[in-house]
């Protein structure tokens, strides 16, 4: 009887490492796989620290995959690092050209298949590291989902406005197309209601109102619909 074939596994150095330096780098890296699956938040920091030393996320398919599945860590500063080093793979390990092949097919499977709370969780890292919008970004871009689902967070009202205004600066940043007509809805609404207000000023406007985003889509349409 015939068996469907397994699907491969990340393997733990891309093939084309010298076998000298694999030998070298084994423990260093396997011990910090160890660490990197910690309960505490020190140990999982401790093993970012050994891996970005080592460079072993840009030469170790098993780590760059281990290392992704951290963009979804509870503790925002892991999951900053999470998404430095998967933005190194994507972007610059080995130059310009981004990581081996072994290394990328490694972390865009589970990219590529992100929802909303991985995607939410990566919003979140912008408003306490405004210096990740690039890493963040590249991530982004490998998601199949990213467009649509950014539309969801920003229509949502009870989503705080600076989720919102992150997840439609992404959406112009990347160039989701996909989401013009849920920006446009937003525009239609948001301008409507600025409408109604002056022909009501004795409704002083407020910081927090979704007004303030209006600008942002604007700004953000102009971009997708520039040729």
């Amino acid at each position: 009887m015939s068996t469907a074939p397994l699907s491969p596994q990340p393997t733990l150095f891309e093939i084309s490492q010298p076998s000298q330096r694999v030998g070298e780098l084994f423990p260093a890296i396997w011990n910090a796989l160890e660490l990197l699956s910690s309960p505490q938040v020190e140990r999982r920091h401790q093993a970012m620290d050994q891996i970005f030393e080592l460079d072993a996320h840009c030469i170790s398919p098993m780590v760059a995959y281990m290392v992704t599945t951290r963009i979804e860590d509870q503790d925002i500063d892991m999951r900053l690092r999470a998404v430095q080093a998967v933005g190194q793979v994507l972007r610059a390990c080995n130059g310009n050209g981004g990581a081996p092949s072994e290394i990328r097919q490694a972390v865009t499977p589970y990219l590529s298949q992100m929802r909303r709370r991985k995607i939410y969780g990566l919003l979140q890292i912008l408003e306490a590291h405004p210096s990740a919008e690039t890493d963040v970004a590249a991530v982004l871009n490998v998601c199949s989902f990213a467009g649509s689902t950014l539309a969801l967070i920003f229509l949502d009202r009870k989503l705080s406005l600076e989720i919102r205004r992150q997840a439609i600066n992404f959406t112009g940043i990347v160039g989701f197309l996909d989401a013009v007509s849920a920006l446009e809805r937003l525009a239609d609404r948001l301008e409507s209601r600025m409408n109604g207000q002056r022909s009501m000023p004795f409704a002083p406007p407020s910081d927090k109102d979704e007004k303030s985003l209006l600008p942002t889509v604007q700004a953000t349409l102009r971009m997708l619909k520039t040729p």
